[in-house]
């Protein structure tokens, strides 16, 4: 093994690590609290944190045995139910990322007729039809024998051995990826665009009562001013820092993979496999940030675990009044804060 295959099995390692760990606290934090578990949001984390858990304890330790013995990892029955599984978590997951999107927009946009739009009932439903979309795609698969282990990404996957099903293979390749990495990004893009914008007209609003609050107090101490313009400035920044984290996370970790595999079926040089191997670890990589940029940097997950750790450490919860729903109000400072 070289530097490069060290590299990149320590990276999959350290990911398998991170994954595992956070999304296993996302699910804790999802059945401890009675007010996460009865948000409509939560039903897409736990969907989303389901899809991520399975995608850490099956795909990833199988494409590092792939990774350091050069190999396929088992035989290909395994390699079969392995691809079909990546192929159904990968597009559940995006789906899944998908739906949060909805939510929040209907959330922020139409805040007065949320409870009536997106129901408990609705979001399963949402759910269903995610699982539905996923399955429909491994199953065609894995019934025209599309599935085995493609060495460029050391991994059980979409793969086609006969050079004659080359340009069908193709096709149903893109066509895959159409109707899941793409209708996703267009949904998130958007979904969050329209977000974005209400959050900057309610910026304006309220930059706006600031600066006639402070044209009115003319005695007001210059430091405190300093402070009022500077929070202002950093509100108006917080909003396009969130949405450019949902949809730059999303592009950043699946689009060199999906970009890498089109190439591969139009292109007739090689690629490398460093390169392969690397754009598979980055589509990994979204598992183990999810956690992060759905659930754990929120206030109510953080009081959520904290509430936990203080239970385990026998020392009782501070606040023990329980965690609230979100609100309109919430949603938008969510976006805004």
């Amino acid at each position: 093994m070289n530097s490069w295959d060290v590299s990149l099995a320590c990276l999959l390692v350290g990911m398998i690590a991170i994954s595992l760990l956070s999304n296993v606290v996302v699910l804790i934090c999802f059945l401890y609290s009675p007010d996460i578990r009865k948000q409509v949001p939560g039903l897409f984390i736990l969907n989303l944190t389901c899809c991520n858990l399975l995608m850490t304890v099956v795909n990833m330790p199988l494409t590092l045995a792939g990774m350091l013995n050069k190999q396929q990892p088992g035989g290909d029955r395994l390699c079969h139910i392995v691809g079909f599984l990546e192929t159904f978590l990968t597009t559940n997951s995006m789906l899944s990322m998908a739906a949060l999107s909805i939510d929040r927009w209907v959330a922020v946009v139409f805040p007065l007729s949320y409870h009536s739009k997106m129901r408990y009932k609705d979001a399963a439903l949402i759910v269903g039809y995610t699982w539905l979309h996923s399955i429909s795609f491994p199953t065609a698969a894995l019934s025209l024998s599309w599935l085995g282990f493609h060495h460029l990404y050391a991994s059980c996957t979409l793969y086609s051995k006969r050079h004659e099903e080359r340009v069908p293979f193709s096709v149903f390749t893109g066509v895959f990826h159409a109707l899941s990495f793409l209708l996703s990004f267009v949904v998130l893009c958007f979904t969050y665009l329209k977000v974005l914008k209400v959050a900057r007209f309610h910026c304006k609003r309220i930059d706006v009562i600031t600066m006639q609050t402070l044209v009115l107090l003319v005695d007001i101490h210059p430091s405190v001013r300093e402070r009022c313009l500077e929070e202002q400035k950093r509100r108006r920044q917080r909003a396009t820092k969130k949405i450019s984290t949902f949809i730059g996370t999303f592009l950043l970790c699946f689009a060199p993979y999906v970009i890498t595999r089109l190439v591969e079926l139009s292109y007739v040089g090689p690629i490398s496999y460093h390169w392969g191997v690397l754009s598979k670890c980055l589509a990994y990589s979204k598992a183990a940030s999810d956690p992060f940029v759905y659930s754990l940097l929120r206030h109510q997950y953080k009081k959520c675990w904290k509430d936990i750790l203080n239970r385990i450490l026998k020392r009782g919860s501070i606040n023990s009044s329980g965690l609230t729903g979100d609100s309109h109000s919430q949603n938008i400072l969510q976006i805004t804060e």
